[in-house]
């Protein structure tokens, strides 16, 4: 199975989720959005120090299936520029569509630019969660159905974060075997996007992030 965790990077609920797999010695791979990622590099920081594959999960977890084709490029690109700037390091191309709505003008477009899309064969729906005991259940459950795939976790959801720990000992004690998932070559920004990431960057922010305008926990 493949461990995929998305919407990060977040206070208090990325570091649970990485220390709970550094636990374990395990890897998995994270797509943070691109603005989660500007307001917390030094978290997505963590994730590539400690070994993670990240990729990107556009700039600001839009549905591109309600966009045009040059808005959603630009949703894609802006989350690759601010990813790989918030890193500091080179990343992967790997991408996953907000909500998994994924345009065949947008398949083709990454296709071409050789990123990688990830989909799921098991989505935990974590973000309709309150629980950790919840995401356990909901994981293990659809583990025992389908005994293997790539598994979508949000660790920007607070039950999620809280439920890794658990999870990752269920997982030993039931003889599953996670598999990293890494890149031959990282991604390749584009120039224009960089910029503009960086003139975003500078921006005055204020100190409590809008969740709600970036990421819908219970909808999406």
């Amino acid at each position: 199975m493949v461990l995929t965790f998305d919407d990060g990077p977040w206070p208090g609920n990325t570091p649970a989720v990485l220390a709970a797999l550094a636990h374990h010695c395990t890897k998995a791979t994270f797509f943070p959005v691109g603005k989660h990622a500007l307001w917390h590099p030094e978290i997505l920081k963590q994730v590539a120090e400690q070994g993670h594959s990240i990729g990107s999960h556009t700039w600001s977890h839009q549905d591109l299936s309600r966009k045009t084709v040059a808005e959603a490029k630009a949703e894609i690109e802006k989350g690759i520029s601010a990813v790989s700037m918030s890193t500091g390091v080179p990343t992967a191309p790997f991408f996953r569509f907000p909500a998994l709505r994924h345009p065949p003008e947008l398949v083709t477009y990454l296709g071409e630019r050789n990123v990688g899309i990830f989909s799921t064969d098991m989505d935990s729906f974590d973000f309709k969660m309150r629980k950790p005991e919840q995401v356990r259940s909901a994981v293990m459950a659809k583990l025992k159905k389908f005994g293997k795939g790539i598994v979508l976790m949000h660790d920007f959801q607070q039950a999620t974060a809280a439920a890794t720990a658990d999870l990752l000992n269920d997982l030993k004690a039931g003889g599953y075997k996670i598999v990293h998932m890494r890149a031959k070559s990282p991604v390749t920004t584009i120039a224009s996007y960089d910029e503009e990431i960086r003139k975003d960057s500078k921006l005055p922010t204020v100190s409590s992030k809008p969740t709600s305008s970036v990421v819908r926990t219970v909808n999406e």
